[in-house]
């Protein structure tokens, strides 16, 4: 007489850290393989916990990406201020190297970044995503009001500025990461990223 299958059991619970091993995990899907290949299923497979276990600590689909996309902003806003750190003192400088720091960290987690500014699949009153959202916009602020020449801009001027500098560099972040700029690259002298943003850096500055 043929025997029946045993039932397959859920994989037992035996992270430490739940939440931090579903953030990783649902990373590691996003950058591979898109955002909508993110579910909280797949997650519960990649970590190995039962499909209800994700839910325990995100809710839903919408509070697992706002989770997610505080985790990015939080890091993207330390590359920025890191670049600019390092930079130094320099006005010039520092807006160069905010511009490199926005590109590149879009270039390393184009997921991450793609998911961080899509308003739609976010629940924008998170306190962690708010919080890591408007440190970034100090970061933002500080590197544009470092490039002001003396005297003090009113704050209509500044406003302008800082809005025109975010417009230019995630543009240019955007088109890279669509593949828009390949035809421009390859027409260059010198085909690098950094040398093209440079460029378009140096031409906002130009019209001051």
């Amino acid at each position: 007489m043929r025997k029946s299958s045993p039932r397959t059991k859920p994989k037992p619970y035996h992270h430490g850290d739940l939440r931090t091993a579903v953030l990783a995990a649902a990373e590691k899907i996003l950058e591979k393989d898109g955002v909508d290949a993110l579910t909280l299923r797949a997650l519960a497979r990649e970590v190995g916990v039962s499909h209800t276990a994700p839910k325990n600590h995100f809710g839903d689909l919408e509070g697992l990406f706002s989770e997610l996309a505080a985790v990015g902003y939080v890091r993207y806003g330390k590359a920025l201020s890191d670049a600019m750190d390092e930079a130094g003192a320099d006005p010039r400088l520092r807006m160069r190297a905010m511009g490199r720091a926005y590109v590149g960290f879009a270039r390393t987690y184009p997921g991450m970044f793609l998911l961080m500014f899509r308003s739609e699949r976010l629940d924008m009153t998170l306190p962690a995503l708010q919080e890591a959202i408007e440190a970034t916009r100090r970061t933002l602020r500080a590197a544009t009001a470092s490039a002001a020449p003396v005297p003090v801009l009113p704050p209509l001027q500044l406003a302008a500025r800082a809005t025109a500098s975010w417009a230019l560099v995630h543009g240019f972040a955007m088109l890279l990461l669509d593949g828009r700029l390949r035809n421009t690259l390859d027409s260059l002298p010198e085909p690098s990223v950094d040398v093209l943003l440079d460029a378009v850096l140096d031409a906002l500055r130009a019209n001051d």
